[in-house]
């Protein structure tokens, strides 16, 4: 069984990517199971979106060209928030182990992952020394997917398709998961590039991360 994950800041094309590789790898006959970080491994993920929306006074919802909403949670940076955070996230590393412990005793051949661990972590400021240990220690005792796609964009691009937070924010959040990527260094960054072309460059880094006995997958080259 192979984990994959899929990361990168709000209107980078992750949804629309997924789709594809997993119809991609449906086709071949395999089987696959997918998560979304959200729904799946987050504790008590309806209660905080509820707590966020009530103290931040956002908008709820998902934002679009024809409707774009101005949400505030992530995007609130005070320190009580961030201590609230800290411990928010190491129960949802906790979450993930077991998570991924569960799935491994499951048949599937590709588990995929709508957002990770280090979708949570982007929201921390790596610049404060504080921080960085914390986000070093929970790459530490997380378990790493097999492949982990940061899919980067322009954030400009990426608020146009999907208008949730402000543009200052964005281009600090893709600053964030760039500098994540280089403390994880496992991590496969998918440069910004149009959707055929970042489409194959998934498949090949995905084709590049197994061995030789997956030969169900390796058969897709």
């Amino acid at each position: 069984m192979k984990i994959v994950s899929f990361s990168g800041i709000d209107g980078a094309g992750k949804s629309t990517q997924i789709i594809t590789l997993e119809t991609w790898l449906r086709d071949a006959g395999l089987r696959i199971k997918l998560l979304t970080f959200w729904d799946d491994v987050v504790v008590l993920s309806r209660l905080r979106e509820f707590m966020s929306h009530w103290a931040f006074r956002g908008d709820e919802g998902v934002g679009t060209p024809e409707q774009p909403i101005h949400r505030r949670d992530k995007n609130v940076t005070s320190w009580p928030v961030t201590v609230m955070r800290l411990c928010f996230y190491c129960v949802d590393a906790v979450s993930l182990w077991l998570q991924v412990h569960k799935i491994e005793k499951t048949d599937a051949d590709v588990v995929i992952f709508d957002r990770y661990i280090y979708d949570e972590l982007a929201n921390l400021s790596i610049n404060s020394w504080l921080e960085r240990a914390f986000v070093r220690l929970i790459l530490k005792l997380t378990a790493a997917p097999d492949v982990a796609y940061l899919i980067d964009a322009d954030p400009a691009q990426a608020q146009a398709r999907k208008p949730e937070y402000p543009l200052e924010f964005l281009h600090h959040n893709r600053e964030s998961y760039l500098a994540l990527s280089r403390l994880a260094s496992h991590m496969v960054v998918i440069q910004a590039s149009s959707i055929a072309a970042t489409e194959e460059r998934i498949k090949a880094a995905l084709l590049s991360k197994l061995s030789a006995e997956d030969s169900k997958l390796l058969a897709l080259a």
